[in-house]
């Protein structure tokens, strides 16, 4: 995972393409559930600070924790938000000290499903009553749709990769294949909702973020997101079927939302 992120590339994948998509649709899927400003938000896994910089220019107060010193480096540059090293498994705050937990980063690295409960029930411990927690995963089968859509069965490496993810979730690039991602868990759809209420959270509700619309080639994505009236068609589409779970697995990356009782 450090080697991975010490390549410093993850603001860019977010500023193009199909994570420019990703970027969009997640920052649109947690204004709908953030409480009213100021609120105190904990971003845990928050990288460089791509979601917190714009929930600081909204006004509200930022923690970031995350487990990479330059990405911690980085966010703590941004006006308004205060990052420190840190993990999502035993989390340095007070018990109900928080509005609203952003956990966009942790699940995926967390390999059993252990440590990701211990980060579920790290997030409600230092989450108000009635407070949300918006927490992100890879989908299952986001390393094949990858391939589909890139053309990446072209290295003989890609297929053992893709059926081991496809049957136990772990994804695990071949050594040195840093392009490939790190050692992670990809979700089923219905995975991230049993590990919430596993954790103690109430109604959790499973976003698909990029829907079927990841499918599309990257430069046609940043046109139509550039487009005001192409852009809205889109929006439109990926908000009309964000929830059907026969749409859910298409996605790349997921939503769960879900509040403290």
């Amino acid at each position: 995972m450090q080697a991975y992120y010490e390549q410093d590339r993850e603001d860019g994948r977010l500023g193009a393409g199909g994570g420019l998509l990703e970027f969009v649709r997640t920052r649109e899927l947690v204004e709908r559930y953030l409480p009213a400003v100021p609120s105190s938000i904990v971003d845990i896994g928050g990288g460089t600070g791509v979601h917190a910089r714009w929930l600081a220019e909204l006004g509200h107060r930022v923690d970031l924790v995350d487990a990479v010193p330059l990405h911690v480096a980085r966010a703590s540059e941004i006006p308004g938000v205060t990052a420190v090293l840190g993990d999502a498994r035993k989390l340095d705050a007070a018990d109900a000290s928080y509005d609203f937990v952003l956990m966009c980063g942790p699940l995926y690295h967390l390999l059993t499903v252990e440590d990701r409960l211990a980060a579920w029930r790290e997030a409600r411990r230092v989450l108000k009553p009635g407070g949300h927690v918006a927490a992100a995963t890879i989908a299952r089968f986001s390393s094949l749709h990858d391939a589909l859509f890139r053309n990446l069965f072209r290295y003989k490496e890609f297929y053992p990769m893709v059926a081991s993810t496809v049957v136990d979730g772990h994804h695990r690039p071949p050594e040195g294949r840093h392009e490939w991602f790190t050692h992670t868990y990809f979700h089923r759809p219905e995975e991230s909702a049993q590990e919430a209420i596993e954790a103690g959270f109430l109604a959790p509700q499973v976003f698909a973020i990029e829907g079927s619309a990841r499918a599309l080639p990257d430069a046609e994505i940043e046109a139509r997101l550039a487009d005001p009236v192409q852009r809205e068609h889109l929006m439109w589409a990926l908000r009309l079927m964000e929830t059907d779970p026969s749409v859910l697995g298409v996605s790349s990356h997921l939503l769960t939302v879900a509040h403290k009782g």
